[in-house]
């Protein structure tokens, strides 16, 4: 679908349906269930459509953190709950890397949930310490690749997206590369500037106050197109790797059998959220931009996002549990 077509759609079903919307949680909020403590990525994003939601459809939506076991709380929380559009999953690509990290899950990503709409998505970024005579990825493969099993690079933990973005580098450069956890991103970044690692990525956010302190140095993008905070960064694919393309979207999910009426109303309310211009400067502003696609859209993002972490955790051998 174009680009043209799809903002096309997503206008249609925001004229048509945010009225409605307000309507179908009487006397209750809409509650956007984050499976992360607040503050981070995940609850940011979903605060900022919380209350712009709340602003277009005169109804109050709120945000609910259900933290823990890699974001499962949350997502089989959404997945038992009424179909009814009142209770949805704000969730990244975890909820699709989870299908192959766990063993025992008691819901499926691809049939527990209806794909609503990407609400923004920012990359990754591959930074190494501002002291390292590393200047360019190609740098930083020929020396992997000098040295098999002695470069490192840090991570917010297994099983996330700093961590396979960083495996499936090595899986498409055939790299040896020691994976070293942290327990999260503040201490992943803690450890590369104080030199006890030699690379790791982690989103805009989260390095730009050391870049531009000089602490950090960054490589490159895992997004299909330059940042807008980072104009003169390469991609990964313009600097000569393919296949490490890592988008960490933010994503709305449903119970599955959410009516599909209800699931084109919520799709077209989000784009309409998302693509406004508060919110949309608010976006940049974190190194973010807006998406709100349609239900089908997400639909087939979510279907490949399972099948690439799938390769790329049986690979690297990752296990949860």
């Amino acid at each position: 679908m174009s680009r043209f077509a799809t903002s096309l759609l997503a206008l249609v079903f925001a004229a048509h349906g945010v009225a409605a919307l307000g309507q179908m949680c009487p006397g209750k909020p809409v509650r956007l269930v984050v499976g992360f403590t607040p503050g981070g990525g995940v609850d940011i994003n979903a605060r900022l459509l919380a209350s712009k939601l709340s602003e277009l459809i005169g109804q109050s939506v709120i945000v609910e953190n259900k933290p823990g076991a890699g974001t499962n709380i949350a997502n089989e929380f959404v997945a038992r709950s009424a179909p009814d559009g009142c209770t949805l999953l704000v969730n990244t690509a975890a909820v699709a890397i989870n299908m192959a990290l766990y063993r025992n899950l008691t819901f499926d990503a691809l049939r527990d949930f209806a794909p609503v709409s990407v609400f923004s998505e920012s990359p990754n970024i591959l930074v190494v310490n501002s002291s390292a005579p590393i200047r360019s990825v190609a740098e930083l493969l020929a020396l992997a690749r000098a040295r098999p099993g002695v470069l490192n690079y840090s991570s917010a933990g297994s099983g996330t997206t700093q961590h396979l973005s960083a495996e499936l580098l090595k899986l498409r450069t055939g790299t040896n590369i020691v994976h070293v956890p942290y327990k999260g991103t503040a201490p992943s970044l803690t450890a590369l500037i104080a030199g006890e690692v030699d690379f790791t990525f982690a989103n805009i956010p989260a390095i730009l106050q050391h870049v531009k302190g000089g602490r950090l140095r960054p490589l490159a993008t895992t997004g299909s197109k330059r940042s807008e905070l980072m104009q003169e960064l390469p991609t990964m694919k313009e600097a000569g790797v393919n296949g490490v393309e890592v988008t960490v979207w933010y994503g709305v999910l449903a119970p599955a059998a959410t009516p599909r009426e209800i699931v084109n109303t919520l799709a077209g309310a989000i784009a309409r959220a998302a693509r406004s211009q508060d919110i949309r400067t608010r976006l940049v502003d974190q190194g973010a931009e807006p998406v709100g696609n349609t239900p089908e859209e997400f639909g087939k993002l979510l279907r490949e996002e399972v099948a690439r972490w799938a390769e790329v955790i049986g690979a690297a051998g990752i296990r949860a549990d």
